[in-house]
C-alpha cells in the first residue's frame, strides 16, 4: 500500500478494530486525521476513499458504506469482497453455526410483512437437518452429526455471538434484525435472493413499509417516505397504484443521504440496540454475496454470521 499514508492506515485499523462506524462518528474521524471537514467537502472524501479502496482491492477488501433499515442511520465498514462464503465466515463461525445463520436471514428477508425480523422463539425452532439434503434423493443418515446435535444452548450461543459480532442485532420491540455488518456485506445476496426493492432508492427492502393497497407490491423503506413526502408539493399517494399512503411524520435530522456514512452498533443480550442497516454508497466498489442462497425451506428463524 505504498501510496496511502498513515492517515489512510488509521482509518483502515479504525474500522477493522472497532467494526462498522456510525457515520458521524467516520466523519469525525476523517476530520480529526486531514483538518477538513467531511459534511462540507464531499469531492474530497470520496476521492479519499476511493484512494483507500484502490489499494484494500488488491486484498480483496473494501471500505463500504451502508443504511440501516431500522433507524436510517448511515455506516463505514470494511467488508471481505469474496464471494466465497469459507473466506467470509470459516474462520470465526463453525460449518453448522454458518447454516443457522443462513437460515435466520433466509427467514427474516422473506417476510412478506416486511417487518425485517424474526421471534428469538421462531430462531431458536429452526431445525438445521432442514436446511440440507432438501432433495429428496437424501436421508437422515447424510445429514452429518454436528448438524443433528446443534443443541439449544448452542443456538443461543450462536445467536449471542452473532449479535455482539454485529451481523444481527435486536429490535426496539426484542425481536431478531439483521446487523450492521449484514447489510454492508450481502448487499447482493439480497438481490439474488429477489427481495422486493425500496420504490424510492432501490436498495431492498428488508425492512420497508408495504402499500396500502394489498394488491400493490410496492415497499418504501421508513427514512424514504419521510424523504419523498417531505415537500407539501408531494402527493401522499403509492407512486405505483396511487392509493393514498399514511401520513409519515418527518424529523428534523432526515437520514442522510450521502452515500457512505456508518455508525456500528454494539448489540448484546442485555443491552439491546435498535438495528441499523442498508447499504448507501457513493464510492462503493463491488459487493460481496454469499456463494449460494439459503435453502427455501426455513422454519423459523433469526440471523447471521460472517
Amino acid at each position: 500500500m505504498a501510496e496511502l499514508n498513515h492517515k489512510h492506515h488509521t482509518l483502515i485499523q479504525a474500522l477493522l478494530s472497532r467494526g462498522p462506524l456510525k457515520e458521524k462518528d467516520f466523519h469525525l474521524m476523517f476530520t480529526d486525521l486531514t483538518g477538513k471537514p467531511a459534511g462540507g467537502n464531499q469531492g474530497k472524501f470520496n476521492e479519499y476513499l476511493l484512494k483507500i479502496n484502490k489499494q484494500l482491492s488488491y486484498v480483496q477488501f473494501e471500505l463500504r458504506a451502508c443504511r440501516n433499515q431500522y433507524d436510517g442511520d448511515v455506516y463505514y465498514g470494511v467488508v471481505n469482497s469474496v464471494a466465497d462464503e469459507q473466506a467470509k465466515f470459516g474462520t470465526k463461525f463453525s460449518n453448522p453455526q454458518i447454516v443457522y445463520f443462513k437460515a435466520i436471514i433466509e427467514a427474516i428477508v422473506q417476510d412478506a410483512s416486511g417487518q425485517g425480523s424474526i421471534s428469538n422463539i421462531d430462531a431458536l425452532n429452526i431445525r438445521l437437518e432442514d436446511q440440507i439434503g432438501q432433495d429428496s434423493r437424501s436421508s437422515d443418515s447424510q445429514v452429518p452429526a454436528a448438524f443433528k446435535q446443534f443443541t439449544m444452548s448452542q443456538k443461543e450461543k450462536t445467536l449471542d455471538d452473532l449479535v455482539q459480532n454485529q451481523w444481527l442485532c435486536f429490535t426496539g420491540d426484542r425481536r431478531i434484525g439483521l446487523g450492521v455488518r449484514s447489510f454492508l456485506d450481502l448487499r447482493s445476496w439480497f438481490r439474488n435472493m429477489s427481495i422486493p426493492s425500496c420504490d424510492v432508492c432501490n436498495e431492498a427492502g428488508i425492512k420497508a413499509e408495504s402499500c396500502p393497497n394489498g394488491r400493490c407490491s410496492v415497499r418504501i423503506h421508513d427514512y424514504c417516505l419521510r424523504k419523498k413526502f417531505s415537500t407539501k408539493k408531494a402527493a401522499m399517494v403509492c407512486p405505483s397504484c396511487e392509493t393514498a399512503w399514511p401520513v409519515v411524520e418527518t424529523r428534523d435530522e432526515e437520514v442522510g443521504e450521502e452515500i457512505g456514512h456508518v455508525d456500528p452498533p454494539r448489540s448484546s443480550r442485555k443491552k439491546l440496540r435498535t438495528c441499523k442497516a442498508e447499504s448507501v454508497n457513493n464510492f462503493e466498489a463491488g459487493p460481496s454475496q454469499l456463494s449460494q442462497p439459503v435453502t427455501r425451506r426455513v422454519t423459523r428463524s433469526s440471523q447471521h454470521l460472517r
